[in-house]
Protein backbone atom coordinates (compact mmCIF):
# COMPACT_ATOMS: atom_id res chain seq x y z
CA UNK A 1 0.00 0.00 0.00
CA UNK A 2 1.42 3.38 -1.00
CA UNK A 3 0.93 6.37 1.32
CA UNK A 4 1.33 9.78 -0.30
CA UNK A 5 -0.65 12.19 1.90
CA UNK A 6 -0.22 13.18 5.56
CA UNK A 7 2.51 10.59 6.00
CA UNK A 8 3.72 11.59 9.48
CA UNK A 9 1.06 9.77 11.51
CA UNK A 10 0.88 6.52 9.47
CA UNK A 11 4.66 6.09 9.46
CA UNK A 12 5.78 7.61 12.75
CA UNK A 13 2.86 7.53 15.20
CA UNK A 14 0.17 4.99 14.28
CA UNK A 15 2.48 2.01 15.03
CA UNK A 16 2.92 3.44 18.56
CA UNK A 17 -0.84 3.55 18.98
CA UNK A 18 -0.88 -0.11 17.95
CA UNK A 19 1.63 -1.07 20.64
CA UNK A 20 5.04 -0.67 18.95
CA UNK A 21 7.73 0.66 21.29
CA UNK A 22 10.99 0.98 19.34
CA UNK A 23 11.80 2.49 15.95
CA UNK A 24 14.84 1.82 13.75
CA UNK A 25 15.52 4.38 11.02
CA UNK A 26 17.91 4.53 8.09
CA UNK A 27 17.76 7.96 6.46
CA UNK A 28 20.06 9.60 3.96
CA UNK A 29 19.66 12.94 5.74
CA UNK A 30 18.16 13.83 9.11
CA UNK A 31 17.78 16.77 11.48
CA UNK A 32 17.95 16.97 15.26
CA UNK A 33 14.84 19.16 15.30
CA UNK A 34 12.88 16.35 13.63
CA UNK A 35 14.14 13.82 16.17
CA UNK A 36 13.07 16.04 19.07
CA UNK A 37 9.71 16.79 17.43
CA UNK A 38 9.07 13.08 16.89
CA UNK A 39 10.07 12.08 20.44
CA UNK A 40 7.67 14.69 21.83
CA UNK A 41 4.87 13.36 19.62
CA UNK A 42 5.57 9.81 20.81
CA UNK A 43 5.26 11.03 24.41
CA UNK A 44 1.95 12.70 23.57
CA UNK A 45 0.72 9.29 22.39
CA UNK A 46 1.28 8.01 25.92
CA UNK A 47 4.50 6.07 25.27
CA UNK A 48 6.97 7.84 27.54
CA UNK A 49 9.57 5.10 27.04
CA UNK A 50 9.36 4.78 23.25
CA UNK A 51 12.79 4.85 21.64
CA UNK A 52 14.30 5.87 18.30
CA UNK A 53 17.48 4.44 16.77
CA UNK A 54 18.72 6.55 13.86
CA UNK A 55 21.38 5.86 11.22
CA UNK A 56 22.22 8.88 9.05
CA UNK A 57 23.41 7.45 5.75
CA UNK A 58 24.89 10.22 3.58
CA UNK A 59 27.45 11.34 6.14
CA UNK A 60 30.22 9.34 4.48
CA UNK A 61 29.84 11.59 1.41
CA UNK A 62 28.37 14.87 2.60
CA UNK A 63 29.32 14.92 6.27
CA UNK A 64 26.91 16.63 8.66
CA UNK A 65 26.29 20.18 9.79
CA UNK A 66 27.75 21.27 13.11
CA UNK A 67 24.29 22.42 14.22
CA UNK A 68 22.61 19.06 13.65
CA UNK A 69 25.60 17.17 15.03
CA UNK A 70 25.48 19.13 18.29
CA UNK A 71 21.71 18.72 18.34
CA UNK A 72 21.94 14.93 18.02
CA UNK A 73 24.57 14.82 20.76
CA UNK A 74 22.33 16.92 23.00
CA UNK A 75 19.36 14.61 22.39
CA UNK A 76 21.39 11.53 23.29
CA UNK A 77 22.08 13.18 26.65
CA UNK A 78 18.54 14.44 27.09
CA UNK A 79 16.83 11.19 26.08
CA UNK A 80 19.18 8.61 27.59
CA UNK A 81 18.30 5.10 26.37
CA UNK A 82 15.50 6.57 24.22
CA UNK A 83 17.45 8.12 21.37
CA UNK A 84 20.55 6.78 19.64
CA UNK A 85 22.13 8.39 16.58
CA UNK A 86 25.01 7.13 14.48
CA UNK A 87 26.61 8.12 11.18
CA UNK A 88 27.66 5.92 8.24
CA UNK A 89 31.40 6.38 7.61
CA UNK A 90 32.06 3.77 4.88
CA UNK A 91 31.66 4.18 1.13
CA UNK A 92 29.40 4.02 -0.73
CA UNK A 93 27.06 6.39 1.13
CA UNK A 94 23.53 5.29 2.03
CA UNK A 95 20.63 7.22 0.50
CA UNK A 96 17.93 4.76 1.64
CA UNK A 97 14.99 5.73 3.84
CA UNK A 98 13.57 2.91 5.93
CA UNK A 99 11.44 3.04 9.09
CA UNK A 100 11.07 -0.20 11.10
CA UNK A 101 8.89 -0.53 14.20
CA UNK A 102 9.35 -3.26 16.80
CA UNK A 103 7.18 -4.40 19.68
CA UNK A 104 9.12 -6.06 22.50
CA UNK A 105 12.06 -6.59 20.13
CA UNK A 106 9.90 -8.20 17.41
CA UNK A 107 9.63 -6.28 14.10
CA UNK A 108 5.94 -5.60 13.46
CA UNK A 109 5.75 -2.96 10.73
CA UNK A 110 8.05 -1.16 8.31
CA UNK A 111 8.00 1.45 5.57
CA UNK A 112 10.34 2.27 2.72
CA UNK A 113 10.11 5.35 0.52
CA UNK A 114 11.34 8.84 -0.28
CA UNK A 115 11.11 10.93 2.94
CA UNK A 116 14.23 11.75 4.87
CA UNK A 117 13.90 12.03 8.65
CA UNK A 118 13.25 15.78 8.52
CA UNK A 119 10.23 17.97 9.17
CA UNK A 120 10.66 19.39 5.69
CA UNK A 121 10.07 15.93 4.21
CA UNK A 122 7.19 14.93 6.48
CA UNK A 123 5.32 18.23 6.50
CA UNK A 124 6.26 20.39 3.51
CA UNK A 125 7.30 18.18 0.58
CA UNK A 126 5.53 15.59 -1.57
CA UNK A 127 6.79 12.18 -0.49
CA UNK A 128 5.63 8.58 -0.78
CA UNK A 129 6.14 5.48 1.35
CA UNK A 130 5.20 1.83 0.98
CA UNK A 131 4.78 -0.83 3.62
CA UNK A 132 7.48 -3.49 3.43
CA UNK A 133 8.61 -6.67 5.22
CA UNK A 134 9.59 -5.58 8.78
CA UNK A 135 11.99 -8.49 9.28
CA UNK A 136 13.89 -7.73 6.09
CA UNK A 137 13.90 -4.01 6.87
CA UNK A 138 15.35 -4.60 10.35
CA UNK A 139 17.94 -6.92 8.83
CA UNK A 140 18.96 -4.09 6.51
CA UNK A 141 19.31 -1.67 9.44
CA UNK A 142 21.45 -4.20 11.30
CA UNK A 143 23.67 -4.78 8.27
CA UNK A 144 24.59 -1.07 8.26
CA UNK A 145 25.23 -0.76 12.00
CA UNK A 146 28.79 -2.08 11.79
CA UNK A 147 29.65 0.70 9.33
CA UNK A 148 28.52 3.50 11.63
CA UNK A 149 29.93 5.57 14.48
CA UNK A 150 27.88 7.03 17.34
CA UNK A 151 27.49 10.81 17.18
CA UNK A 152 28.87 10.94 20.73
CA UNK A 153 31.99 8.85 19.98
CA UNK A 154 35.26 10.54 20.88
CA UNK A 155 36.66 10.09 17.36
CA UNK A 156 33.56 11.10 15.41
CA UNK A 157 35.11 14.42 14.34
CA UNK A 158 38.01 12.52 12.77
CA UNK A 159 35.80 10.00 10.97
CA UNK A 160 32.91 12.14 9.70
CA UNK A 161 33.37 15.57 8.11
CA UNK A 162 31.61 18.36 9.98
CA UNK A 163 30.29 21.23 7.87
CA UNK A 164 31.92 24.51 8.71
CA UNK A 165 29.76 27.05 10.52
CA UNK A 166 28.02 29.66 8.43
CA UNK A 167 29.54 32.39 10.58
CA UNK A 168 33.03 33.39 11.66
CA UNK A 169 33.61 33.22 15.39
CA UNK A 170 35.30 36.22 17.01
CA UNK A 171 38.84 35.75 18.27
CA UNK A 172 37.82 36.90 21.75
CA UNK A 173 36.05 33.98 23.46
CA UNK A 174 36.05 35.49 26.97
CA UNK A 175 33.01 35.89 29.22
CA UNK A 176 31.31 38.14 26.67
CA UNK A 177 32.15 36.91 23.15
CA UNK A 178 32.53 39.49 20.38
CA UNK A 179 29.95 39.63 17.63
CA UNK A 180 30.18 36.85 15.04
CA UNK A 181 30.46 37.80 11.40
CA UNK A 182 27.47 36.56 9.40
CA UNK A 183 26.65 37.30 5.78
CA UNK A 184 24.07 36.20 3.25
CA UNK A 185 21.37 34.94 5.63
CA UNK A 186 17.84 36.20 6.20
CA UNK A 187 17.67 37.83 9.63
CA UNK A 188 15.23 39.41 12.10
CA UNK A 189 15.85 41.47 15.21
CA UNK A 190 13.70 40.49 18.21
CA UNK A 191 13.22 42.76 21.21
CA UNK A 192 13.20 41.25 24.71
CA UNK A 193 11.10 44.20 25.94
CA UNK A 194 7.37 44.81 25.64
CA UNK A 195 5.70 47.15 23.14
CA UNK A 196 6.26 50.07 25.55
CA UNK A 197 9.99 49.41 25.63
CA UNK A 198 9.82 48.13 29.21
CA UNK A 199 10.57 44.78 30.82
CA UNK A 200 7.77 42.24 31.05
CA UNK A 201 6.59 41.79 34.64
CA UNK A 202 5.29 38.22 34.43
CA UNK A 203 5.88 37.38 30.78
CA UNK A 204 8.83 37.11 28.41
CA UNK A 205 12.01 36.41 30.36
CA UNK A 206 9.98 36.71 33.60
CA UNK A 207 7.24 34.22 32.67
CA UNK A 208 8.10 32.03 35.66
CA UNK A 209 7.80 34.86 38.19
CA UNK A 210 4.36 33.77 39.35
CA UNK A 211 2.77 31.21 41.61
CA UNK A 212 4.49 27.86 41.89
CA UNK A 213 6.25 28.06 38.52
CA UNK A 214 9.95 27.43 38.07
CA UNK A 215 11.21 31.03 38.28
CA UNK A 216 13.52 30.46 35.31
CA UNK A 217 10.63 29.70 32.94
CA UNK A 218 10.74 32.12 30.05
CA UNK A 219 10.00 32.72 26.39
CA UNK A 220 11.12 35.16 23.70
CA UNK A 221 8.16 37.34 22.64
CA UNK A 222 7.56 37.97 18.94
CA UNK A 223 5.96 41.12 17.62
CA UNK A 224 3.13 40.99 15.08
CA UNK A 225 5.24 41.61 11.99
CA UNK A 226 7.44 38.60 12.77
CA UNK A 227 4.50 36.44 13.88
CA UNK A 228 2.79 36.96 10.53
CA UNK A 229 5.93 36.47 8.44
CA UNK A 230 7.31 33.12 7.31
CA UNK A 231 10.69 33.62 8.99
CA UNK A 232 10.13 31.04 11.74
CA UNK A 233 8.35 27.71 11.20
CA UNK A 234 4.67 27.60 12.06
CA UNK A 235 3.44 26.67 15.52
CA UNK A 236 3.97 22.99 16.32
CA UNK A 237 7.19 22.62 14.30
CA UNK A 238 10.44 22.30 16.24
CA UNK A 239 13.68 23.97 15.21
CA UNK A 240 17.29 23.99 16.37
CA UNK A 241 18.80 27.26 17.60
CA UNK A 242 22.59 27.46 17.71
CA UNK A 243 23.73 30.39 19.89
CA UNK A 244 26.72 32.65 19.43
CA UNK A 245 28.36 31.12 22.52
CA UNK A 246 28.04 27.57 21.19
CA UNK A 247 24.91 26.33 22.97
CA UNK A 248 22.08 24.39 21.34
CA UNK A 249 18.42 25.06 22.12
CA UNK A 250 15.55 23.07 20.61
CA UNK A 251 12.70 25.54 20.26
CA UNK A 252 9.18 25.92 18.97
CA UNK A 253 6.61 28.67 18.62
CA UNK A 254 3.79 28.78 21.14
CA UNK A 255 0.87 30.90 22.38
CA UNK A 256 -1.67 32.83 20.39
CA UNK A 257 -3.15 31.61 17.14
CA UNK A 258 -1.67 29.05 14.76
CA UNK A 259 1.28 31.38 14.08
CA UNK A 260 2.58 31.40 17.64
CA UNK A 261 3.71 34.68 19.21
CA UNK A 262 6.47 33.32 21.45
CA UNK A 263 9.59 31.17 21.14
CA UNK A 264 10.10 28.64 23.91
CA UNK A 265 12.07 25.50 24.74
CA UNK A 266 9.26 22.93 24.89
CA UNK A 267 11.13 20.16 26.70
CA UNK A 268 11.66 22.50 29.65
CA UNK A 269 10.67 26.16 29.47
CA UNK A 270 13.20 27.03 32.16
CA UNK A 271 16.08 26.22 29.78
CA UNK A 272 15.71 29.44 27.83
CA UNK A 273 15.36 31.48 31.02
CA UNK A 274 18.45 29.86 32.51
CA UNK A 275 20.33 30.61 29.29
CA UNK A 276 19.64 34.36 29.36
CA UNK A 277 20.21 34.70 33.11
CA UNK A 278 23.53 32.92 32.78
CA UNK A 279 24.59 35.17 29.87
CA UNK A 280 23.80 38.27 31.92
CA UNK A 281 25.58 36.97 35.03
CA UNK A 282 22.39 36.75 37.09
CA UNK A 283 21.51 34.14 39.68
CA UNK A 284 19.20 31.29 38.76
CA UNK A 285 15.57 32.38 39.16
CA UNK A 286 16.34 36.11 39.42
CA UNK A 287 13.77 38.59 38.22
CA UNK A 288 15.17 40.14 35.04
CA UNK A 289 14.98 43.93 34.88
CA UNK A 290 15.47 46.31 31.98
CA UNK A 291 18.60 47.55 33.75
CA UNK A 292 19.96 43.99 33.74
CA UNK A 293 19.70 43.97 29.94
CA UNK A 294 21.13 47.48 29.64
CA UNK A 295 24.03 46.62 31.93
CA UNK A 296 24.70 43.51 29.84
CA UNK A 297 24.77 45.60 26.70
CA UNK A 298 21.64 44.90 24.68
CA UNK A 299 17.87 44.47 24.97
CA UNK A 300 17.36 42.32 21.88
CA UNK A 301 18.59 39.28 19.99
CA UNK A 302 19.28 38.67 16.31
CA UNK A 303 18.04 35.49 14.64
CA UNK A 304 19.57 34.22 11.38
CA UNK A 305 17.76 31.62 9.29
CA UNK A 306 20.06 28.84 8.10
CA UNK A 307 17.23 26.64 6.84
CA UNK A 308 13.63 25.68 7.75
CA UNK A 309 14.73 23.77 10.86
CA UNK A 310 17.96 25.54 11.85
CA UNK A 311 18.62 29.05 13.19
CA UNK A 312 21.48 31.01 14.70
CA UNK A 313 20.82 33.35 17.65
CA UNK A 314 23.19 36.21 18.41
CA UNK A 315 23.03 37.75 21.91
CA UNK A 316 26.64 38.87 21.88
CA UNK A 317 27.90 42.31 22.87
CA UNK A 318 31.04 44.18 21.94
CA UNK A 319 33.20 43.58 18.88
CA UNK A 320 32.25 44.81 15.44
Amino acid sequence: MMISCNIFDPVLLDPVRDGADELYIVSGYATSAMAFHHLKKIEECGLAEGSVNLIVGMTSLDGISIDNHKGFQSLMGLYKDRFVCSYVFNQPPVHSKIYVWCKRDIPVSAFVGSPNYTQNAFYRQREVVNACDPKEALKYFSSLSKETIYCTHGDVDNVVRMHKKIYTEPEDKSMSPGKPIITGLETVNVSLLNHMGEMHGKAGLNWGQRGARNRNEAYIPLKADIVHSDFFPEKGIHFTVNTDDGKILICTRAQGDSGGKAIQTPHDNSLIGEYFRNRMGLMSGDFVTKNDLLNYGRTDVDFYKIDFETFFMDFSVGGS
